[in-house]
C-alpha cells in the first residue's frame, strides 16, 4: 500500500478538499481504516465539522467518520457528547469553538463521531504540539479548501488533496483547476540568505535589495498595494508579502521592467489567492514565485460523482490527472483494494 506507506514517513497530515462533496471524508476514512495502529499512534481533528451523515447545504448523504480502537480524537464538547463509540476523556482544553471547549479522548471501542476541532491556524499549531504529550506519532487534520491554513506546512508536513465532479462536470476543466492548485502547492522554496530573516516577519510587504538589506515598504498588506506610488521592485531582488498574495500585487510586479530580476515570495502556498490567468501572465513575462515553507503533496484523491448525480468516467479522470500533475491519483471508492 504505497499510499499509506508514504503517509507513515511524516508526523502530520492534512486532508483538503477543493470543493464540498469531492470525497474528502471517504479519503479520511480510508486512511483511518488502513493505518497500521500497531506501528503508529494516531490523533485526528478537523478545522471544520466532519462526520455528519447529511450535508447541511445539499442535503445529500455523507459518509460518517469511523475511529478505531486506540486512536485519539479532538472535537468540540457538543459533538463529543454525541459520539457513538466508547472513549476515555483525557483532556479538556482552553481552546473553544462555537460548540464549546475542545476535548481530547482516546477511543476504547471503535465507532463513529463528529469531528470539529480548533478553528484557526494558530490553535491548530497548538493542538499539534500539545497532543504529542500522549505519545502521538501521526496527527491528521481534516481541512477545507476555504480554510487552507490546516494545510500550511507550519502545521502539517504532508497533505492529501481531494477533487472531483463537484468542482466541475467537465473532465478537462476539472483537471486544469486541480493542476493549478497542485502547481501552487509544488512551488519551490526560496534559496537565499535572507530566508530566515523573512520567516520572522509577521505582517506587511517587504523587500530585500541587491545588497541584501531588508526594506519595509510600510504597507500593511498586499491588499493596500495601491497606496504605493513608486516602483517597489526597483533595486530589489526579493518582494515578500506576509499575508495574502492577490492578483493586484502579481499584476503590479508583472508590469514592472524589473520583473525578471525580482523573486516574489510568500510564506507558503496557502497564502496564494491569484487567478490562473494572472499567474500565467506573470510567468510569461519572466516572473517567479517562491515559498518560505513547502508542503509535501503525497497524492490526489478523486470523486467522479457530483451531488446532482452527474458521474464522470473514473478511469479517464484518474489517467488525465496523473498525466497532468505527475503524482499518484486514486479513486478511493472504486479502487480501495488496489491501493
Amino acid at each position: 500500500m504505497p499510499f499509506i506507506n508514504e503517509i507513515l514517513n511524516y508526523d502530520s497530515l492534512s486532508i483538503v478538499g477543493m470543493e464540498k462533496n469531492v470525497g474528502k471524508t471517504e479519503c479520511l476514512n480510508y486512511i483511518l481504516r488502513k493505518l497500521p495502529l500497531q506501528e503508529k499512534s494516531v490523533a485526528v481533528t478537523s478545522i471544520g465539522i466532519d462526520g455528519e451523515n447529511k450535508d447541511q447545504v445539499t442535503s445529500t448523504k455523507k459518509p460518517e467518520i469511523y475511529l478505531r480502537e486506540g486512536m485519539y480524537l479532538s472535537t468540540a464538547e457538543a459533538h463529543y457528547r454525541e459520539r457513538r463509540l466508547v472513549s476515555e476523556l483525557v483532556e479538556i482544553t482552553n481552546e473553544r469553538s462555537s460548540l464549546g471547549r475542545i476535548v481530547t479522548a482516546k477511543v476504547i471501542v471503535g465507532g463513529k463521531a463528529l469531528i470539529s476541532g480548533p478553528s484557526s491556524g494558530v490553535s491548530l499549531r497548538r493542538w499539534v504540539e500539545g497532543i504529542k504529550k500522549y505519545g502521538i506519532d501521526l496527527t491528521i487534520i481534516d481541512g477545507a479548501i476555504s480554510r487552507l491554513s490546516s494545510a500550511s506546512p507550519a502545521i502539517s508536513k504532508a497533505m492529501i488533496l481531494s477533487t472531483g465532479a463537484a468542482l466541475s462536470s467537465n473532465i478537462n476543466t476539472l483537471v486544469q483547476k486541480t493542476k493549478f492548485v497542485v502547481e501552487m502547492i509544488g512551488l519551490d522554496k526560496l534559496e537565499d540568505a535572507s530566508r530566515d530573516t523573512l520567516c520572522d516577519i509577521e505582517s506587511g510587504v517587504w523587500g530585500v535589495d541587491n545588497e541584501g538589506n531588508l526594506v519595509d515598504f510600510k504597507i500593511t498588506s498586499a491588499l493596500a498595494i495601491n497606496t504605493i506610488k513608486v516602483d517597489i521592485t526597483k533595486g530589489m531582488k526579493i518582494i515578500y508579502t506576509v499575508g495574502a498574495l492577490t492578483d493586484k500585487l502579481l499584476n503590479l510586479i508583472a508590469e514592472s521592467k524589473n520583473i525578471k530580476n525580482v523573486t516574489l515570495v510568500v510564506k507558503d502556498f496557502t497564502k496564494i489567492f491569484v487567478s490562473e490567468t494572472a499567474y500565467r501572465t506573470f510567468c510569461s513575462r519572466g516572473g517567479n514565485i517562491r515559498v518560505l515553507q513547502k508542503s509535501k503533496l503525497i497524492a490526489v484523491c478523486v470523486n467522479p460523482t457530483a451531488p446532482n448525480g452527474y458521474v464522470l468516467d473514473s478511469d479517464t479522470l484518474c489517467r488525465k490527472l496523473r498525466e497532468a500533475i505527475k503524482l499518484p491519483v486514486y479513486d478511493i471508492v472504486k479502487n480501495e483494494y488496489d491501493i
